[in-house]
């Protein structure tokens, strides 16, 4: 959900986002396609994939959620956690609010970066 908040949100050629777990499932959760799909994002195409250190090593930033110790670590990048609660198995209010807390996350770092697709939008 945050890599497609922000991939939507900021101006791509200054930032993208790469999605990505420490123990990623064979597909996105059922529940979370239709929640992205009711804020106009569709992830049904979407294969979530492992973050290995390869895969942050060329990132400015490294958004976890939680992941601890599982995280790689890459020398000199900076890792900011976003303790968010998991959305798989909830119910779909719970997805729901999550989702709405992850665009305000991903909206505020947006912001905070300078990296808006819509500079005159305000948050």
């Amino acid at each position: 959900m945050a890599a497609a908040f922000f991939n939507q949100l900021a101006n791509r050629a200054q930032a993208g986002a790469v999605s990505a777990g420490t123990q990623p499932g064979e597909r996105v959760h059922p529940v979370v396609v239709d929640v992205m799909n009711e804020a106009g994002i569709d992830l049904s195409f979407q294969k979530p994939q492992r973050l290995t250190e390869s895969l942050a090593r060329d990132a400015r930033l490294l958004v976890t959620m939680g992941c601890g110790e599982e995280c790689p670590y890459v020398p000199g990048l900076q890792v900011e956690d976003w303790p968010l609660q998991d959305p798989k198995d909830q119910p779909v209010e719970v997805v729901r609010q999550i989702r709405d807390d992850i665009k305000r996350r991903v909206t505020a770092l947006v912001d905070s970066r300078g990296w808006s697709a819509y500079p005159e939008r305000t948050a």
